[in-house]
C-alpha cells in the first residue's frame, strides 16, 4: 500500500531513540525525509545512520533542548535550508515521571510542562504558517495513556499528558479548514529507552533476570490483555499512519497504543 509519504518532510522531537527513532525509520522506508531532534549528539548521529542504511533515505540530525525558546525557528529554519518545506511535525520529546502529587516540587511541574506541553506548543507554533503555504499537513503529538486516565501517584506526567490531548482536540477543530490534521497517539508500556533502564536496576538485583522474563513480568504486573509488552516499532509504525495519505479523514483522535489495557476507548 502506498502511504503517500514520498518526498514528504518530517520532524521528529526526541528522534534518536525509541518511539521517535521507531517513527523516523518507518516514515523514511515510505520516501519521506525525516529531521531527528535531540539533546545528543552522538545518539542522533547513530540513530541517523541506522536510518540512512536500512533505508537510504534522507536524515537530518539537529541537536537541540525543546526546553529551549527559539529551539523551535533554529530547527524549522534548518529543515526548511535543507529541505524547503515541513510536512509532518512530531512532538515526541518527553520521559516519565510519575510521583505522588505532595511529593513534586515547583520546578518539577515547571521542568515536565515546559518539555512536554510548551515544547510542543513551540514547534506546533513555527511549523503552521508552513504546512499552510503546502495546502495542509500533518501534526502528531506523542502522549501517554495516563493522561486519559490518571491514576495514583502519576503526576506530573499524567497532568502534562492530559494537557498534550487537551491540545490535540482543540488544535484539530482550529485547524480543519486548513487541512492540517492533528492527532495523538497514548502509549502504554513500550520496550523503550527509558523503560530498559529499569530493566537494568532490577538486573543488579537479580542476576538471573533476562531480558524476555524482564518483559513478561512487566505484562503480567500491568495486567496487559495481550499479554505482552509494545516493541518500540509498533507505535512506530501508528504513528507513520497517521502521518501518511491514508489516513486523511483521521483528525482529533486519540490512539492508545497500550495492549489493551486502558479503561476507556
Amino acid at each position: 500500500m502506498d502511504m503517500g509519504l514520498a518526498d514528504k518532510v518530517a520532524i521528529i522531537t526526541g528522534g534518536s531513540d525509541g518511539i521517535g527513532k521507531a517513527a523516523a525509520l518507518s516514515m523514511a522506508r515510505e520516501g519521506a525525509r525525516v529531521v531527528l531532534v535531540a539533546r545528543r549528539q552522538e545518539m542522533l548521529d547513530q540513530a541517523a545512520l541506522e536510518i540512512k542504511t536500512a533505508t537510504e533515505g534522507l536524515v537530518l540530525p539537529i541537536s537541540a533542548d525543546v526546553m529551549e525558546r527559539g529551539t523551535a525557528e533554529r530547527v524549522v529554519k534548518t529543515t526548511l535550508d535543507e529541505f524547503g518545506r515541513v510536512d509532518i511535525m512530531v512532538n515526541n520529546a518527553g520521559t516519565s515521571r510519575a510521583m505522588a502529587f505532595e511529593s513534586v516540587t515547583e520546578e518539577q511541574w515547571e521542568e515536565d510542562f515546559e518539555l512536554k506541553v510548551w515544547g510542543a506548543v513551540r514547534f506546533i507554533q513555527t511549523v503552521i504558517p508552513e504546512m499552510r503555504k503546502l495546502g495542509g499537513g500533518r501534526i502528531i503529538n506523542v502522549t501517554n495513556i495516563g493522561g486519559r486516565t490518571p491514576g495514583p501517584a502519576s503526576m506530573p506526567t499524567s497532568i502534562s499528558r492530559a494537557a498534550g490531548i487537551a491540545i490535540t482536540k482543540g488544535l484539530s477543530k482550529d485547524l480543519a479548514k486548513d487541512n492540517i490534521l492533528v492527532n495523538t497517539v497514548c502509549i502504554g508500556l513500550i520496550k523503550s529507552g527509558q523503560t530498559s533502564s529499569r530493566y537494568a536496576a532490577q538486573k543488579e538485583a537479580n542476576s538471573n533476570l533476562t531480558w524476555e522474563q524482564y518483559w513478561e513480568n512487566a505484562a503480567q504486573n500491568r495486567g496487559i490483555p495481550l499479554g505482552r509488552v509494545a516493541e518500540t516499532q509498533e507505535a512506530g509504525d501508528v504513528i507513520a499512519f497517521l502521518a501518511s495519505e491514508r489516513a486523511s479523514y483521521l483528525t482529533g483522535v486519540a490512539i492508545n497504543i497500550d495492549g489493551g489495557v486502558s479503561a476507556v476507548v
